[in-house]
This record gives C-alpha cells, sequence and structure tokens, in this order.
C-alpha cells in the first residue's frame, strides 16, 4: 500500500479527518487480537466518507470500512490496507417519531437517545456493542426485534456510481444477520427510524431488564466478537454447541465460552488463529454430531 501517497491525500483535506499509520489492530476491535493495520482513518463529515472512498477505489487501495470493530477478527499478521472507521458519523436527531442518526453512533447510544426523547422500539438494540451502520447492514436483532421492524431508509454511498443515494426497508432486501449493503459497494452514511411514543421511564425499564439478561447470560467481561455463528433454521446454535460437548474448549487464549457457548471469548493473549482454530473445531464437531454445517458470523479480515 502506499501510505506516502494516503497521507499527501489526507494532508490537502486537513481538518476532515484523523488518522493513524501503522495501528495495532486490538485497539481497534473488541476482540483484542491482530496485527497492524496499515492505515487507519476516520472521517469527520459524510463528505469526507465519500471523498475518501472515492480516493481508495480510484486508486484501487485495498480497504474497509467499519465501525466499532465488534463483529470482526483481524489476521495474526495484520491488514495490508486502509480501514474507514465511521465512529465520527455519529450525529443523531429527532422530528416527531422519526430518529435519523448517523452511521457511527453507537446503536446502544442511538436507542438511549431514544429512551430519552420518550421513543419507544429501539429497546432490543440497548446493549449491542455495534455502530448503527453495523447494525444495518447485517440486520442486528435481539429479545424479538430487529433494526429491519423499525428502519425507514438508509442513506449510502455507492461506490459503484460514486452518488449517495437513499434505500427504503425493502430496498434493503433485509434477511436474517443481512442485507444488500454487505453484498454491493454500499456503505451506510446514517439510517432513518419510525419509532412511536412510549414513557421514558417504562421505555428504560424495558432497555434495563434487557442489559440485565445480557450480563447474567454473556461473557461480557472477556473480550469478544459477541455471537460467532448465525442461528441455524430450526436450531439454537449455543445449543448445539453446548451438546457437542464443546463448552469450554479452549485453544490458546481462545476459549469457548462456558457462560454461554454461542461466544468465543479471548480469556488472555488469544491470537486470531486461535480463534480460526476453534470455530473450525465447533464447524466441524457440529456437522459430524448433527449433519448441517453452521455458518459463521464472525468476519475476517
Amino acid at each position: 500500500m502506499n501510505v506516502n501517497s494516503l497521507i499527501e491525500f489526507l494532508s490537502l483535506r486537513r481538518g476532515e479527518y484523523e488518522y493513524k499509520i501503522d495501528c495495532p489492530a486490538a485497539r481497534l476491535t473488541s476482540f483484542k487480537i491482530g496485527g497492524n493495520v496499515g492505515a487507519v482513518v476516520y472521517p469527520e463529515t459524510e463528505g469526507a466518507l465519500c471523498a475518501l472512498l472515492r480516493y481508495l477505489r480510484e486508486g484501487e487501495l485495498r480497504h474497509t470500512v467499519l465501525g466499532n470493530g465488534s463483529n470482526v477478527l483481524v489476521s495474526d499478521d495484520g491488514y495490508d490496507g486502509v480501514l474507514v472507521i465511521t465512529t465520527m458519523l455519529a450525529d443523531v436527531e429527532s422530528d416527531g417519531c422519526t430518529l435519523t442518526v448517523g452511521a457511527g453512533k453507537g446503536i446502544t447510544a442511538a436507542a438511549s437517545f431514544a429512551q430519552r426523547s420518550g421513543l419507544s422500539g429501539l429497546e432490543f438494540a440497548y446493549g449491542i456493542p455495534g455502530t448503527v451502520g453495523g447494525a444495518v447492514a447485517m440486520n442486528a436483532g435481539a429479545y424479538g426485534g430487529k433494526i429491519s421492524d423499525v428502519l425507514v431508509s438508509a442513506e449510502c454511498y455507492d461506490a459503484e456510481t460514486d452518488s449517495v443515494i437513499t434505500l427504503g426497508r425493502d430496498e434493503l432486501c433485509f434477511g436474517y444477520r443481512d442485507s444488500v449493503i454487505r453484498h454491493r459497494p454500499l456503505t451506510v452514511m446514517s439510517a432513518k427510524f419510525r419509532l412511536k411514543r412510549g414513557e421514558p421511564d417504562e421505555i428504560l425499564a424495558e432497555m434495563t431488564d434487557y442489559m440485565g439478561r445480557r450480563r447474567a447470560k454473556q461473557p461480557l467481561e472477556y473480550p469478544s466478537a459477541g455471537s460467532v455463528f448465525k442461528r441455524y433454521p430450526g436450531y439454537f446454535t449455543a445449543q448445539l454447541i453446548d451438546e457437542a460437548g464443546l463448552k469450554g474448549t479452549r485453544i490458546g487464549g481462545a476459549e469457548v465460552s462456558i457462560k454461554h457457548a454461542g461466544f468465543i471469548v479471548n480469556v488472555g493473549g488469544a491470537t486470531a488463529e486461535d480463534v480460526k482454530a476453534l470455530v473450525e473445531l465447533i464447524t466441524s464437531k457440529i456437522e459430524e454430531k448433527n449433519g448441517i454445517r453452521i455458518e459463521r458470523e464472525l468476519i475476517y479480515l
């Protein structure tokens, strides 16, 4: 990667970006794992994001857009490219029952803003560690709710046409932990949610209940990337892993959580190879025992 040309581009647009060169991936992901990243850039505005993505595409520079890095495992060898981090795009505003949120805003923070505004509908998202952009791309969900239930539209940069487009809920083609965002060169810049009026105290009580359940059932005390696998139709993946006798199985510093078998946790010094080996072990054991092949939700870089 030509770091010098990237720095020159960023310098010419001083004040629109923050950036770091040769940054440890362990500082950028919730797993706290991974080698160094060639460059990490934080656009401060939607216009800066579009300009950067245009520059990277035209220069054929390897790049990936991330939010909080909460569903990502970066290689031990690092990532020889540019990570574009959206967390500075975090504006949020309400207009009646409509909430418009920047892609880099944490979805938990967005749920809290909605609660303080007396808006109900995002309670299920409270405690999800990702950003709004990632939540839209993955159609994040929990406790019977999901993003597609409340999303009106998403404003996206389309790298193919070098244009900003607005996609409605139907155009986003939502599926289970999936959307069209994951299959086209689209980057979410903001999302619009249609919520409903509610009592702030009642909304807060529901959110607090969900967070209490998370703390009781999920290994939040260890670095992880959340649920590693998608739910296989007709099965609870964590239960399959538990029934295969894999709960507590450890490879290096990576362990199938004793608290929740759907999580792989970094109990100390885990490498990306440790996690990948454990993912493969789980996948093969489930296939051998149940005759099905579970699909990984965790993204490898």
